[in-house]
């Protein structure tokens, strides 16, 4: 063990934990003025405190309802600090205008548009950009429905690549009950189509026979 223990009587170890609340620079001060204790340092006084369990009581954290002692004061003026605010109207760098296009991970285009974002309250919002220029000519995705890609390019978002399509028939094109239509090839793809909507009606007709006998 480095160094040697530092004796105490009991009537000092005593006064310690009696006093163990007051913050530890004052009580270290009246501890040696009250027992002409100069051999005692703080570092000792607090490492003994320490060991024992002698907490202050205070966690350094703000308590409900606490006020900040600068609250509603105004800061002084500094040159250096002044030199890199940011001014009433500025905008960073990097903030996104409205048209501003970014990709998903799925591949597919989003864009920024005057629209309030639902989430965040903020006056605009990224939206699928097929989906939006599409509604622009049709009017919204009707519920149950989806946009299919027609060439398998889902970068191009002109409204003419894109078809409505029920939900529904979504498995008979990604490969699980028929061919996978985006990987197949461009003369392909509208035999593929057809024939999805084909198997659908048939499941459709089965299913309400099924249900009538």
């Amino acid at each position: 063990m480095k160094g040697q223990a530092i004796p105490y009587t009991a009537q000092e170890l005593a006064w310690i934990k009696r006093h163990c609340t007051v913050p530890r620079r004052e009580a270290h001060a009246r501890f040696c003025r009250r027992f002409d204790r100069p051999d005692v340092t703080l570092a000792h006084f607090t490492a003994l405190c320490n060991r024992r369990g002698w907490a202050t009581g205070r966690t350094g954290c703000f308590l409900q309802g606490n006020v900040p002692y600068n609250k509603g004061l105004k800061r002084p003026f500094n040159a250096n600090s002044a030199r890199t605010q940011f001014k009433p109207g500025h905008l960073p760098h990097n903030t996104k205008y409205l048209g501003h296009e970014r990709l998903t991970d799925d591949g597919y285009v989003e864009i920024s548009v005057a629209e309030t974002n639902p989430y965040t309250g903020y006056d605009c919002r990224y939206v699928l950009k097929h989906k939006y220029l599409w509604a622009q000519q049709h009017g919204p995705v009707p519920p149950g429905h989806v946009l299919k890609c027609l060439d398998g390019n889902r970068l191009n978002t002109d409204p003419s690549n894109w078809i409505l399509i029920s939900r529904s028939l979504l498995p008979f094109l990604n490969g699980h009950r028929g061919p996978n239509y985006d990987q197949a090839a461009p003369e392909l793809k509208p035999a593929i189509l057809t024939l999805a909507k084909l198997k659908l009606a048939s499941g459709k007709r089965k299913a309400k026979k099924g249900q009538a006998a």
